[in-house]
């Protein structure tokens, strides 16, 4: 008797065991540049801490899936997606007109806006023109590339690209560089750290949405990654992890609270402005 049951519950598991692996997803892939503090950056003992880290990995939690989170150079993001190596970029993605004709966007969830940083005891910046003759450093491959390399073909000075924000700093501080420019968030959580570092001139007229981007095809997950976001708005999780990795709290206009309508970025490529119920589960 025994026997027999062992063999019919055996059967069972059988014939029920693909149906298992076909609801069980595989984990998202994805990456951060894991030197850009506090957004990513070691821990010790090892691993990697920040405020991308803790929002992705809820973010995963609430689509129920794991996920595998990279550390590697900002500029190996986007290749690696659309080479199909990650299922989207984890790491804070300024979305302009031109990325948006090539990826995905979710909604935004942070507002990002262009910050210089000094040596402390340096003349502040004023304006661009104050840069001429100097030398301004840079991540490689970021929005801050772009438009210092504009700007010093227009105005005259020379642009050092390094491959982490840490990189670009320490060349402010070594005296490589006269500044540096980065994001706001980056530039003054860096200087909180480091009293002989200076959160200097923000530019205004950069403000633009930090948004998670897919593949241009995966319209299925960009919707599933914002609909967690979105959640995580809604029920206070994106204030807290901005409260705790930013050590203040996000303004009433803050995308890490505001719930923008429809999927992605409104008036940005892929954007739609279909109206949709948001469901939050546990």
């Amino acid at each position: 008797m025994k026997s027999r049951f062992a063999a019919l519950a055996a059967a069972v598991l059988l014939c029920a065991s693909p149906a298992l692996a076909q609801d069980k997803q595989p984990p998202l892939r994805t990456g951060v540049d894991g030197t850009f503090a506090p957004h990513a950056f070691p821990k010790m003992g090892g691993g990697t801490q920040g405020f991308q880290i803790d929002v992705f990995t809820e973010v995963a939690r609430r689509m129920k899936r794991e996920i595998t989170i990279d550390s590697v150079s900002f500029s190996t993001l986007i290749p690696g997606m659309q080479s199909g190596r990650y299922d989207f970029i984890a790491a804070p993605t300024t979305v302009t007109k031109e990325r948006a004709e090539q990826m995905l966007f979710t909604s935004g969830y942070l507002w990002t806006a262009f910050q210089f940083g000094i040596k402390k005891g340096t003349p502040p910046i004023k304006g661009w023109e104050d840069l001429k003759g100097k030398a301004v450093s840079v991540n490689k491959g970021t929005p801050y590339e772009t438009l210092s390399k504009q700007k010093g073909q227009e105005i005259g000075f020379e642009v050092q690209a390094y491959d982490t924000q840490p990189d670009a700093t320490q060349a402010v501080l070594s005296g490589r560089a006269y500044a540096t420019l980065g994001g706001n968030t980056v530039i003054v959580y860096t200087a909180s750290k480091n009293p002989q570092f200076v959160a200097d001139l923000e530019l205004k007229e950069t403000r633009a949405h930090w948004a998670a981007p897919t593949r241009k095809d995966n319209v299925v997950l960009r919707n599933q990654l914002q609909d967690a976001l979105d959640c995580m708005k809604k029920d206070g999780t994106m204030a807290k992890y901005y409260e705790t990795w930013f050590t203040k709290k996000p303004a009433a206009d803050d995308l890490a609270v505001v719930i923008t309508p429809g999927y992605g970025v409104p008036g940005m490529p892929g954007y739609d402005p279909t109206p949709h119920e948001l469901k939050c589960g546990s």
